[in-house]
């Protein structure tokens, strides 16, 4: 099948900005993520649904008002949370007041205030161990006023008197009204599961791979997941999947299907494959990017590089496997799990053949998993360079000497607290994997090697007093999104 077969040339370029919108953003509306996204979405939604259900194995579902992407998932991806009006990333009770509140929205008419829903949604954490919520404590209202404010901002709640930030502060002189828009409230959360009978996190992911269909379609599959782990991962590394997916990511038909659906490139090296984002039009998180923690971890991803790097003869660091897919996999599950209340599972509808638990979802078979018997002997990988927890935190006071200056005062006094963001920033973009007691240096790291930076003043308004100096990568344009690895093309 060739994708956007019936989209003519002139138009390829409109029809890629909406397939683009759409993985970034899995629900449109009239306002998210602005108002000329859901006209977009709605002129190519015939297109769009074949292409995105044949290229990826998604299913779009578009009513009056909305446009909605249903994923399949493959892995635990910690790198897209939900985030608070303060831009940071939601904890486990913000997401258990969303899903509470949004329960409570799906009992109540066309209006609500926010007093009534916090009553409502109240009453049902207090049935929950460990969760709980109480209207009398700051904390709580801040938290259930985020899950809020999450669905003000998706336009499945609309404000129509008071404020809700005046409520927070007082909850007994303020008060705020809400108009619900039941529609979009009805596809924010549209779970590929029935969850009642959920044991592990584990089986909410795409675990059935073709064990009794036919070759055409388990390659089919194959070819469907390879192509999402592409689109997904800023970058996928032969040695993480097994043979079938190795072979499916070598495909020409994998960058010939991807690059006319994104409007983007993929680039493939000995090492992997990656698409090639330089402009940000589909990624979410840009690297080399602004603030104190991208820029500390660009120049930690340079150090590494350069200690790595055939340069550094003196002194070779250590090397180690980097953990495989299934045991990341067991890791976030693990602690997903712990979170779980058990007692409210509904026993009749477990899976009577399988030992009840997460123990035996954990073991559902996984593509990725059991990679040291699935892999050949050739493709067996030496290991990557490990950096000890020592090293890491000298270059980073290191670069907080050197460059302290461009970085927020808080920061500099906490040179820890840095490079734990740094590293996880790393981590996130597949550039490290983290290790006990350090981390491992993955291929793609080694786009960095060779960067410098030097400190410039931040251009600031006459009435500063002094300008702030801000670190500037010299290659910051070239390296907008990793496309060099250690080896070279296929």
């Amino acid at each position: 099948m060739r994708v956007a077969a019936d989209v003519g040339t002139l138009e390829l370029a409109d029809y890629q900005r909406a397939v683009r919108l759409l993985l970034r953003h899995p629900l449109i509306t009239a306002a998210y993520p602005d108002r000329g996204a859901l006209p977009l979405v709605r002129r190519w939604a015939a297109h769009l649904r074949t292409d995105l259900f044949e290229v990826l194995g998604y299913r779009l579902l578009t009513t009056g008002d909305t446009a909605r992407l249903l994923r399949v998932h493959d892995e635990l991806d910690a790198t897209r949370p939900a985030l608070t009006r303060t831009g940071r990333p939601f904890d486990r009770r913000r997401y258990a007041y969303l899903m509470l509140t949004l329960a409570a929205l799906g009992r109540a008419g066309a209006q609500i205030a926010l007093g009534e829903l916090a009553d409502a949604v109240a009453a049902d954490a207090v049935r929950i161990d460990g969760l709980g919520m109480d209207t009398e404590r700051k904390a709580d209202r801040d938290a259930f006023v985020d899950a809020v404010a999450w669905l003000e901002q998706r336009g499945a709640l609309a404000l129509a008197d008071g404020s809700a930030a005046d409520w927070v502060n007082n909850p007994d002189r303020a008060e705020a009204l809400y108009d619900i828009d039941r529609e979009i409230v009805g596809v924010v959360y549209r779970p590929s599961r029935v969850l009642q009978h959920l044991r592990s996190v584990t089986a909410l992911l795409d675990t059935d791979h073709g064990l009794a269909q036919g070759q055409a379609t388990m390659r089919r599959t194959a070819a469907r997941r390879a192509r999402r782990l592409v689109l997904e991962q800023p970058v996928v590394y032969y040695a993480d999947v097994d043979e079938s997916l190795r072979g499916q990511l070598r495909s020409p038909a994998l960058i010939e299907d991807l690059e006319r659906l994104t409007g983007l490139g993929v680039e493939r090296r000995a090492e992997g494959v990656a698409i090639i984002d330089t402009s940000g039009r589909l990624s979410d998180v840009r690297f080399p990017g602004a603030g104190t923690i991208a820029q500390a971890a660009l120049l930690l991803a340079a150090r590494i590089a350069t200690y790595c790097g055939p340069s550094n003869r003196r002194s070779r660091p250590a090397r180690l496997p980097a953990p495989t897919a299934a045991e990341r996999l067991a890791e976030s599950a693990a602690r997903i799990d712990s979170a779980l209340p058990y007692h409210g599972v509904l026993a009749a509808l477990e899976d009577p053949a399988g030992p009840a638990g997460p123990a035996a979802e954990a073991r559902i078979p996984d593509p990725a998993s059991d990679r040291a018997s699935d892999r050949a002997p050739e493709t067996e990988p030496a290991g990557h360079p490990f950096l000890p927890d020592a090293w890491l935190r000298g270059a980073m006071r290191q670069i907080t000497g050197e460059y302290g200056s461009a970085f927020g005062a808080n920061w500099r006094a906490d040179p820890d607290r840095l490079l734990d963001e740094a590293v996880a920033l790393l981590a996130a973009l597949r550039l490290v994997a983290v290790v006990e007691g350090g981390v491992l240096a993955l291929p793609l790291l080694a786009r960095y090697r060779g960067v410098t930076a030097e400190v410039k003043p931040r251009a600031q308004p006459h009435t500063q007093p002094r300008a702030q100096p801000t670190v500037a990568p010299t290659r910051a344009a070239e390296l907008s999104q990793p496309t060099l690895f250690e080896g070279s093309p296929e």
